[in-house]
């Protein structure tokens, strides 16, 4: 497991943190064109400051470094040596919601304000959203599967479900799963005049190493969607109740970002008699809505904290802005 978030990158350390409820120092950007100003959390620059060094990340957008430092780390947490032959035989997948927005705005605002002549041809390889799964292939030395899901925060559930699904094929050992979101002011607007989270964005990125074997478990559901919010409820029970495995869980990781989605979550674990002992957590409510890479820190908190307690079974429900929920289950086997 690897992440890289405004509390930093230690995976104890930001642990303790989230648990404790501490945050992250609130910072600004504003509308160059009306003067607005939106908070948000932003990762520390000297995280990812080293990567500048590669020459192929030296004109990329930030959201590539996020990737590239979080599954470096997760590939060290997992003593996962990539020489030729084990990147034959490892995949990349990549979840995201906005993807490469700071360059995808200055791409097309050239567009519009100069025309269409003057966009930049540089930028514009940076604006597709499989960009940093790219990126981070070429890092790796993985030129086999690379694939990049684009959803809402129940897209890396469905990146988790995906590596499990390509280790049941014969021909891939591992999968690097990794999810990440950098932000800009366009988005942060779009956020708030959508009413999509009332938490401050965030940006950074998570992975983890997905194999055979291993002291914990994840078993992720495909997800479902739903058509109105007021259906929410009901599709996350559905998706709970479909998870494999049985028993009570432990700690649960829920997703609360001010919108539907809490009074939903809140509906439906509450008829979960399963979690009625559980401890539960929010990441969000100590470093924002970093959307799908919110929901691939949830299970990494939730690995951690079962790690903490020693074993045990935890759940991370996810429910999307664009209607669609999921959820995992993790178990912890005894050191």
């Amino acid at each position: 497991m690897g992440w890289v978030t405004p509390l930093g990158a230690d995976l104890e350390g930001v642990r303790r943190l989230i648990e404790s409820g501490v945050q992250p120092r609130l910072q600004s950007v504003t509308n160059p064109e009306s003067g607005k100003e939106h908070r948000c959390f932003r990762v520390p620059p000297e995280l990812v400051a080293h990567l500048g060094r590669n020459p192929r990340l030296r004109r990329s957008s930030v959201i590539s470094y996020f990737a590239i430092a979080a599954a470096l780390a997760a590939c060290e947490d997992a003593g996962l040596v990539l020489t030729p032959e084990t990147a034959a035989r490892t995949a990349v997948i990549f979840a995201v919601s906005d993807g490469g927005v700071v360059y995808t705005r200055k791409f097309y605002e050239q567009v519009v304000k100069q025309g269409a002549n003057a966009a930049s041809p540089l930028l514009f390889a940076e604006t597709v959203y499989n960009a940093p799964a790219s990126h981070l292939a070429a890092q790796l030395g993985i030129d086999g599967a690379s694939y990049t899901l684009v959803g809402d925060a129940s897209a890396a559930i469905a990146a988790l479900k995906m590596g499990e699904q390509l280790l049941a094929l014969r021909g891939i050992d591992q999968c690097v799963v990794v999810a990440c979101e950098e932000l800009d002011w366009i988005l942060c607007e779009a956020y708030n005049v959508w009413r999509l989270a009332r938490t401050p964005l965030s940006e950074g990125a998570a992975a983890v190493v997905l194999s055979g074997g291993g002291r914990c478990a994840i078993e992720a559901h495909p997800g479902i969607p739903f058509f109105r919010q007021r259906d929410a409820a009901d599709a996350l029970r559905r998706a709970i109740d479909e998870l494999p495995g049985c028993g009570s869980f432990d700690v649960i990781v829920h997703g609360d970002n001010g919108t539907f989605i809490d009074k939903a979550a809140s509906s439906a674990l509450a008829q979960e008699p399963r979690i009625a002992t559980a401890s539960a957590f929010s990441t969000k409510r100590s470093i924002g809505e970093t959307v799908a890479a919110s929901a691939l820190i949830d299970v990494i908190f939730c690995a951690l904290q079962l790690r903490q307690i020693g074993a045990g079974a935890g759940l991370v429900p996810v429910i999307g802005f664009n209607h669609q929920v999921s959820a995992a289950r993790i178990t912890c086997k005894p050191q």
